[in-house]
């Protein structure tokens, strides 16, 4: 009688184990698929970047270089059809500075010299050299084109807005790219989690996951914003993003390893000494 309830406790937890084990394995197959769907998601986003964003980016800015200012007195279908600059004159009402918690934005309210019935608010990315002159009832000249305020000037002194056309595409390009690694580490993850549901390790959160997702943002962010300010080429981010992704994992898995071979040799000699005891 004991052999058979012994039997019987033996088979429950055999099958209790294999519960577990199948709803281990069906918890990382959908989280594999999972992954593989924001792997996709990323590619597409990464495709409309460099097919849609950046190129729409710089033909904007192409043609805003190309812009010629418009005739006098041009009609509004003139203006549309030649895609020239216009000169609007108007009175400063409000200038003023504000800290959202992260970045400082400036903005100033800008209204017709006439009857004043039209008003505008424009926002620059810096303080100088114009913003920090600006006073309430200072009369400027504001340069338009397509519908937005590009520029303003007072005295000589212009000052580009924030909807002003940039050739700064290195943060576009290393969006892009950044979507491509962050895709290319969730097909990685997720093919292995389907492929292997009970044993897909290295392929995990802790630590090379955490790792390589946090690289890819930190470099991603740090190399378009450095490429921004040095004003390389933005093509170069196409390598360069990679290049420094791929030079951060080798050191930080070097440190790994040489970190388990240390604690490694740090078990032998505690071994050999509890031994010689």
């Amino acid at each position: 009688m004991e052999g058979a309830a012994m039997a019987e406790r033996a088979w429950a937890t055999a099958g209790k184990r294999d519960s577990r084990g199948r709803k281990a394995a069906g918890r990382a197959r959908l989280t594999g698929v999972a992954l593989i769907v924001l792997s996709l998601m990323g590619a597409v986003l990464s495709y409309l970047a460099f097919t849609v964003w950046v190129p729409g980016q710089q033909d904007r800015y192409e043609h805003y270089r190309a812009a010629e200012p418009c005739p006098t007195q041009a009609t509004p279908q003139e203006v549309a059809a030649k895609d020239c600059l216009t000169t609007w004159h108007f009175t400063v009402t409000k200038a003023e500075s504000t800290f959202t918690g992260k970045v400082r934005e400036y903005e100033a309210t800008l209204t017709d010299r006439g009857d004043g019935s039209w008003q505008r608010i424009v926002r620059f990315s810096d303080s100088e050299p114009l913003f920090d002159k600006l006073h309430r009832g200072d009369e400027v000249t504001a340069t338009g084109w397509r519908r937005d305020i590009i520029a303003v000037s007072k005295d000589g002194v212009r000052q580009n807005t924030s909807d002003a056309p940039r050739s700064e595409h290195q943060g576009n390009a290393a969006m892009g790219v950044l979507l491509v690694l962050l895709a290319a580490q969730s097909l990685v993850f997720g093919t292995a989690r389907l492929a292997r549901p009970t044993a897909y390790a290295p392929f995990v959160w802790e630590p090379y996951g955490r790792w390589l997702a946090f690289t890819n943002i930190c470099v991603g962010v740090g190399v378009g914003a450095a490429s921004v300010w040095l004003g390389i080429p933005w093509w170069t981010v196409l390598v360069t993003v990679p290049l420094v992704v791929c030079t951060v994992m080798v050191l930080l898995l070097r440190r790994q390893r040489r970190a388990a071979a240390d604690s490694a040799k740090a078990r032998q000699r505690q071994d050999s000494r509890v031994s010689s005891r």
